[in-house]
């Protein structure tokens, strides 16, 4: 049994085509998952991908309804904007559901991706795609050149981008909206995704449309709160273990933080521990790690007790599991701090086994010598800073 609901038509985007770039593509695209890397054992997804693989949205949209009838029962081909019309699906145990509306459409986003999770068999496929910001803000500009496309991208931008993720603003955007055509950039899909319980197998485009490919590996995330302002609340291993909110200044896109597995499989560690070609850091965020402007509302942290000026640093769940289980248990023996011990060392680590090195030093030493540590390494990192430039990163 096949579904195939339409809602609404896809709204054809060709007056936009002459302004995207031949093989239009985004930073971390080439390098990250792709389908034949894969070991898909679905028939249908094969003959999808590999049928459709130079076509256009709308091109992709007529291919699948002449085909549909040649999928097997267990192949959903939707077009809808409501999560709750997935439920529908479950009693048919769908291994396959593709979406031909385009993300920007629906109003409840997670909500969707979850839906769709668990109406999915265990290891099912859902299809998804979208126009990204990043495109918009070329067509735009590219449409307008000058100082007028650069305000209407402005006025896009906070009308798009900004007003649906401020408290005191996104009310008002939905209701004038109702969700419709809204903008988000590659690595909040790919985030969003994440929280949604799939891992991405694929992504790549299509003439400008943004595909997803995702496999159901675990529940979807229902009871988190994920901040999209300019201050964000990170959830983050602390002292005893226990769980802390670390308050930062933004420095990358809405929904980063559940990247972090797809980052170290497609993009691996570079010198310092830290994700190499992180794509998910935004340009205000590179500015103000820089000048560690980003840094400044963890002194809540400290005035709440949590953290101290100096130590180690708090850690993601995912990021602490990389440590070895002798580094896991040292590290939450101290409070975290906000200047870290490797930007008191001489030389800055390289690989992750050299950030655990420095930490170790610094625990060793304060656990024997607590006040003494500290004002050292604090004195030591302010030099460091001013004098020899290091940086967060």
């Amino acid at each position: 049994m096949r579904l195939f609901k339409r809602r609404k038509p896809i709204v054809s985007l060709r007056f936009e085509e002459q302004f995207i770039p031949e093989n239009y593509s985004e930073p971390g695209v080439k390098t990250g998952a792709k389908f034949e890397r894969h070991l898909a054992t679905n028939h249908d997804l094969k003959v999808i991908f590999k049928a459709t693989k130079e076509m256009d949205v709308n091109g992709i949209e007529k291919w699948l309804d002449a085909h549909m009838v040649e999928f097997d029962d267990t192949t959903f081909i939707v077009n809808t904007d409501e999560g709750a019309s997935l439920e529908g699906l479950k009693p048919h145990h769908p291994e396959l559901i593709i979406n031909k509306m385009a993300l920007t459409r629906i109003r409840h986003l997670n909500t969707f991706l979850n839906k769709a999770n668990e109406a999915l068999e265990d290891s099912g496929y859902l299809w998804v795609h979208s126009r990204t910001a990043r495109l918009k803000r070329e067509v735009i500009l590219k449409a307008h050149p000058g100082f007028g496309g650069r305000v209407r991208y402005a006025l896009h931008y906070l009308w798009h981008r900004v007003c649906p993720k401020l408290k005191w603003t996104k009310w008002f955007y939905f209701w004038v909206t109702k969700g419709q055509n809204r903008t988000y950039h590659r690595v909040e899909l790919l985030g969003r995704m994440y929280r949604a319980g799939f891992e991405v197998i694929d992504e790549r485009f299509h003439h400008g449309e943004y595909y997803i490919l995702g496999r159901k590996f675990r529940a979807p995330i229902w009871d988190d709160d994920p901040t999209c302002g300019p201050l964000v609340k990170l959830n983050r291993v602390g002292y005893h273990g226990d769980m802390i909110g670390v308050y930062k200044f933004r420095t990358m896109y809405s929904y980063s933080e559940y990247l972090q597995p797809y980052m170290l499989e497609h993009e691996g560690l570079q010198d310092g521990g830290k994700f190499a070609h992180d794509y998910r850091v935004n340009g205000w965020g590179k500015l103000l790690r820089k000048s560690w402007l980003d840094e400044l509302p963890m002194f809540i942290n400290v005035f709440k007790g949590q953290m101290k000026l100096v130590g180690v640093r708090p850690l993601s769940r995912h990021y602490f599991s990389l440590y070895s289980p002798e580094m896991q248990d040292l590290h939450v023996s101290v409070k975290p701090g906000l200047l870290p011990p490797f930007y008191y060392d001489e030389h800055s680590p390289v690989t992750l086994d050299d950030v655990q090195a420095s930490e170790k030093r610094y625990i060793d030493t304060y656990l024997s010598h607590p006040f003494a540590t500290d004002w050292r390494y604090f004195w030591g990192t302010v030099g460091n800073i001013l004098f020899k430039h290091k940086r967060s990163h």
